[in-house]
């Protein structure tokens, strides 16, 4: 999911270098939302993991 949230940021990067600010503004958007998203599953499993007992993956 990371690698995703890389890509989109490239992509609005490289969009809003060239001037197309529809296509940069939407790729930022989906990467501002897939972020979240693989935030809030780390901070799950790292609440899972605590409360079973085992290191956090860190």
């Amino acid at each position: 999911m990371l690698g995703w949230i890389i890509t989109f940021f490239l992509i609005a990067l490289i969009a809003g270098v060239l001037g197309f600010g529809g296509i940069a503004g939407a790729a930022a958007g989906i990467a501002k939302i897939l972020f979240f998203i693989f935030l809030v599953v780390f901070l799950i499993s790292l609440v899972a993991s605590a409360l079973r007992g085992r290191k956090p993956p860190l």
